[in-house]
């Protein structure tokens, strides 16, 4: 990841204080729900899931659930909320792709949010979840469009956003097959001193 995983811990115990960070995750949740035929004998991937607010949008239409990040502070949280809420099919797992050999399990679903932006080589993971999917199997990435650099400000390394055609052609390299793209839902920073609507993507694809 291009981020350290120190700077996610340090924001994990107020990462779901932030009610935009909510709906950002149910808006990409309904539009994996009107994409893929999700069921109770699907076992989940959230790649990158920090807290797992996406996972748990997603959990009542799953079978199992393992939220997977590089961040302590985040599965933390994560472990937290499923023992809160006394959830028997949600695990977390410590992953980060760039660095970790690619577990044995295999998944019907990957997916993830606002994630792809904070990695260095988007092939590379790719390729590497394209074999963490079962077949047939659905990958699902929510991120942002190509961005002039507002949304995180100066100080951030990561991609700017992407650009549809790029990512989908870098996928279909990877292996999969009908990748389509659709917006999920428009971010504003109202604050921003460039850009101030960010449209955030759903990429779907299949194996």
């Amino acid at each position: 990841m291009i981020h350290s995983s120190n700077h996610f811990d340090e924001r994990a115990r107020t990462w779901d204080d932030d009610p935009v960070k909510h709906a950002r995750a149910l808006a990409v949740a309904e539009g994996i729900r009107g994409q893929v035929p999700l069921s109770p004998q699907m076992h989940a991937l959230e790649y990158g899931c920090g807290t797992g607010l996406l996972g748990f949008a997603l959990r009542p239409h799953l079978g199992r659930l393992t939220l997977a990040d590089s961040s302590d502070g985040m599965l933390a949280v994560a472990r937290e909320k499923i023992a809160h809420a006394r959830v028997t099919n949600m695990r977390t797992l410590t992953l980060d792709l760039a660095v970790d050999p690619v577990p044995d399990e295999r998944y019907d679903l990957i997916c993830s949010l606002l994630t792809f932006h904070h990695v260095e080589d988007v092939a590379d993971v790719l390729r590497k979840l394209f074999v963490l999917l079962a077949s047939p199997g659905y990958l699902c990435v929510a991120d942002l469009d190509l961005e002039d650099g507002s949304f995180h400000g100066p100080w951030f390394s990561g991609h700017k956003g992407f650009d549809r055609t790029e990512l989908g052609s870098m996928a279909e390299r990877a292996g999969f097959r009908n990748v389509r793209f659709n917006t999920v839902l428009h971010v504003q920073k109202d604050e921003s001193a460039g850009q101030s609507s960010f449209p955030l993507f759903l990429m779907v694809a299949e194996k």
